[in-house]
């Protein structure tokens, strides 16, 4: 079972920038393709952005040009860097690994207007 856990989320205002870091437990989450998403309240939980194993990425509309996912597998690593954040990017965000259907226990993204 691969552990993930989530660290950098926090309170910002709108404009402001936050990294997200998720580090994993185990070095074979080099083969996975890695998954950011998000839950905010009332609301399903939606994919915000995906890197596979190569590097290769893909992003929801909704952050576009905001946000870049990045990973370092030598470290176990993979980031979330979030620009120009708007008061709609509140929520929980949540990595997933989607090779071993591991979640994290989620960081708290607030945005103030």
């Amino acid at each position: 079972q691969v552990q993930l856990v989530e660290s950098g989320g926090g309170l910002v205002q709108a404009g402001g920038s936050l990294r997200l870091s998720c580090v994993a437990s185990t070095r074979l989450v080099s083969i996975s393709n890695m998954e950011w998403y998000r839950q905010a309240p009332g609301k399903q939980r939606e994919l915000v952005a995906a890197i596979t194993s190569g590097g290769n990425t893909n992003y929801a509309d909704s952050v576009k040009g905001r946000f870049t996912i990045s990973r370092d597998n030598g470290k176990n690593m993979v980031y979330l860097q979030m620009n120009s954040l708007k008061p709609e990017d509140t929520a929980v965000y949540y990595c997933h690994a989607l090779a071993f259907g591991s979640w994290g226990q989620g960081t708290q993204v607030t945005v103030s207007s």
